[in-house]
């Protein structure tokens, strides 16, 4: 079911009709049982009342015995029709088991058998409810019953007069659920039309001071989407502001190199040239290489699954990658790491773009003739790595904006993209690690840590 509304309607309906029906069943058997407990009550009374009056001498019990044996106390009995004017019937026995008298309601048949209480018995297929008194100082016995249908007409006229009113309130009552679910939705109604009516540019917020409480939490979570939206185009407009600087300056540089070295009639003019177009190349080759790391990290939306990774075997083909960089300026990458790191599990692709480029930023911007030391370390699931070069790093100062993309630090002497400790940066989030920066004695160290399983 799709419709918010309808689902609401028949929850709402659903609930009140079976409150409904609760309440009819308590209502019904709350009224039988105080009906009964009443007529029970009436029949002691009028049974009890009889008997008083007898001994009383208001009624000659030896005449009465006299007359019902010429009377025809054997007449029909039926029970009336649409009334409660004859609710109750008494009769009087004689211990003996002679009727001594009736009244004009009572069957000539004896009601019940026992001799004092309550009785349910069965009288010419009549069902009745039976009250028994005996009179030991006259000998007779007092009888006084109600007739069972006719209890449970009452009972039933008594539901009756409570379920009529009660049904015919239900179409009202289902209407007023249909309406008033439908004024409750109505923020929704107004937030869609709101929304609707925005362009693809419009990202700021959708005010929430007049929104109903439970409809707060989703205009705070469309807030926290159109931050994010908005900060993600924030993100891409500068990126690609940047990109296009950064690959026009070298691309710029290679060709005025080139031209150069076509117009030249010197060797070492044309040599030289060529050199700038390699070192240009290869600037403009990793430029593109980490526009591309980055692209890749900020298309990850859920980190894959972790695999075992031999974390040894990585560095040793990233330090191959860097080669001819390591070469160039004679750095020598030292790394230390214990043979339990050997099978490490987390995400390959995400762990190797962090390594790689920390390990590159050292490579480029340590002394020359110099050592970049990698050390590894496991304690309780967190692995460790620190970095370490002699280079200067950077100053306390530029900490927080060190991580921002294409800033270049001051000391870097406008080499590199100002992307790689960016590209780090998002690759230990998405890891769920820390990425620390600290100055050495001997050189800066780049530390990460992230949550790791070792088998």
């Amino acid at each position: 079911m799709r419709s918010m509304r309808l689902r609401l309607f028949l929850i709402l309906l659903a609930t009140t009709g079976a409150v409904w029906l609760f309440a009819v069943s308590w209502t019904y058997l709350r009224t039988q049982h105080q009906v009964e407990r009443v007529l029970d009550a009436r029949l002691t009374e009028a049974a009890r009342m009889v008997s008083s009056l007898i001994g009383d001498h208001h009624i000659d019990v030896a005449a009465a015995v006299d007359a019902s044996r010429t009377s025809d106390a054997a007449a029909a009995f039926t029970v009336p029709e649409g009334d409660y004017n004859r609710h109750l019937s008494c009769q009087i026995w004689s211990l003996q088991g002679q009727l001594v008298s009736r009244s004009e309601s009572a069957p000539a048949t004896l009601l019940a058998g026992h001799q004092e209480g309550f009785s349910n018995t069965e009288v010419d297929g009549e069902r009745w409810r039976v009250y028994a008194v005996v009179n030991p100082a006259l000998g007779v016995r007092v009888l006084v019953g109600d007739s069972l249908e006719m209890r449970e007409r009452l009972i039933g006229d008594v539901i009756k007069g409570q379920l009529l009113p009660a049904i015919a309130i239900l179409p009202l009552l289902a209407a007023f659920i249909w309406l008033s679910v439908g004024r409750g939705l109505a923020p929704l109604d107004v937030l869609a039309v709101t929304l609707s009516r925005r362009s693809a540019d419009e990202l700021h917020s959708v005010e929430d001071e007049r929104a109903p409480r439970e409809v707060r939490p989703l205009l705070a979570s469309l807030n926290s989407l159109f931050r994010r939206v908005r900060e993600a185009r924030d993100r891409e407009k500068t990126f690609v502001a940047y990109a296009a600087h950064e690959l026009k300056t070298p691309l710029a540089g290679l060709k005025a190199q080139a031209q150069i070295a076509l117009r030249s009639d010197s060797d070492a003019v044309r040599d030289r040239a060529l050199s700038q177009i390699s070192t240009s190349v290869d600037r403009t080759g990793r430029l593109v290489r980490q526009l591309i790391d980055m692209a890749t990290v900020d298309s990850v939306e859920t980190v894959r699954a972790a695999e075992p990774v031999d974390l040894r075997e990585m560095v040793a083909e990233i330090t191959g990658e860097l080669e001819a960089a390591r070469q160039s300026r004679e750095i020598e990458i030292l790394a230390r790491i214990p043979d339990t790191l050997t099978n490490c599990a987390f995400d390959r692709n995400l762990m190797r773009l962090a390594l790689r480029n920390i390990l590159e930023n050292a490579v480029q911007y340590a002394p020359r003739n110099s050592q970049v030391e990698l050390s590894a370390a496991e304690r309780a699931g967190v692995l460790s790595i620190d970095i370490t070069d002699r280079g200067a790093g950077f100053d306390g100062a530029e900490e927080t904006r060190i991580l921002e993309r294409f800033y270049r630090g001051s000391t870097a002497g406008g080499q590199g993209s100002g992307l790689g400790l960016s590209i780090v940066r998002m690759a230990l989030a998405r890891l769920g690690g820390e990425l620390a920066f600290r100055k050495k004695d001997d050189g800066f160290c780049v530390s990460l840590a992230l949550p790791v399983a070792v088998r």
